[in-house]
């Protein structure tokens, strides 16, 4: 079930090719934006490889290595969650805790950042829906205290801003490189 560093860069370079949901990129430029904000925030290389990975289980739902019965009622693909046996034994937690929170940190932003709301793209609104709804007071607060919330959120915030069709990045090799260094 786990997957190689060779496995993983064959996903982002073969099913990254394929339209990211409702947004004018492809899942591997969304992917490369990602994790170049990431960089350019001056991140470590464990919240880059994060930046780069937050999707990988959107990627491996398209080569059915995934049942599709693991989305819950509301039709949510729980890619955060699904993508973690395949990346554990990889990375570190450092890498997966973000990944496995950025959905999470999408919904606390929603409930702490009366601005965010309007940062969503129209994808991200609907997806919003579908993974749960904005978080309530306590629920923003349970979020708030587990390792690596904080990670999540930058990460977040990254990925709300990596959907620009014309945005220039460093080539995948760059951050497979990065990726290489943080590898258990």
């Amino acid at each position: 079930m786990a997957l190689s560093l060779s496995d993983v860069t064959q996903l982002l370079t073969v099913e990254g090719e394929n339209q990211y949901g409702g947004e004018a990129v492809s899942q591997l430029q969304h992917a490369l934006q990602c994790a170049s904000l990431a960089e350019q925030a001056g991140e470590t290389p464990y919240t880059i490889t994060a930046a780069l990975l937050h999707d990988i289980g959107h990627l491996l739902a398209k080569t059915g290595r995934i049942d599709a019965s693991a989305a819950n009622e509301n039709g949510d693909d729980l890619h955060q969650y699904v993508a973690l046996p395949f990346l554990r034994g990889l990375f570190p937690s450092a890498v997966l805790e973000p990944i496995r929170l950025h959905v999470d940190a999408k919904r606390y932003l929603c409930a702490t950042d009366q601005s965010y709301w309007n940062t969503l793209s129209t994808a991200s609104k609907h997806s919003l829906i579908v993974q749960g709804g904005v978080y309530t007071p306590p629920q923003a607060a349970e979020f708030e205290a587990q390792s690596f919330s904080h990670e999540a959120v930058r990460l977040r915030r990254y990925d709300d801003l990596a959907k620009l069709p014309e945005a220039v990045t460093p080539p995948l090799p760059h951050f497979l490189n990065i990726m290489h260094s943080v590898a258990l």
